[in-house]
């Protein structure tokens, strides 16, 4: 006999960032990642980032052993785009998004939390 799958538990995060400092500076946005996923209790596999030229803004991705953590910024409008998917009871999302906003000083955040995973009960 086989055992049933325990639910899956991941919580994913969608946060707008606004009126931010620092979108462009490229050691910044890869400090604020980094630091993320440590206050979350996550374990960081990978980093990258793509920064499109002084004044510009940057892509990236914090690839995580539970999931990945991600930012896009529009430092000509102060706005980051944040995404922060985490699996396991143990890693806090809320952690990671409070360290992204405090790096990079955002005054403004707007912020969707999603229940993700098999076995999570969808309202009707």
């Amino acid at each position: 006999m086989i055992a049933p799958a325990l639910p899956y538990d991941g919580r994913h995060l969608i946060a707008d960032l606004h009126d931010c400092t620092g979108l462009d500076d490229a050691a910044l946005v890869a400090r604020a990642l980094t630091d993320a996923a440590a206050a979350a209790g996550a374990t960081l596999l990978d980093l990258h980032l793509h920064a499109f030229g002084p004044g510009q803004g940057i892509t990236g991705v914090a690839l995580l052993a539970e999931s990945h953590i991600s930012i896009h910024s529009w430092p000509e409008h102060g706005y980051a785009a944040i995404d922060i998917f985490l699996c396991g009871r143990r890693c806090d999302p809320q952690a990671a998004l409070d360290t992204i906003v405090a790096a990079l000083g955002a005054r403004a955040v707007n912020v969707q939390t999603i229940v993700r995973g098999y076995g999570v009960t969808m309202p009707a």
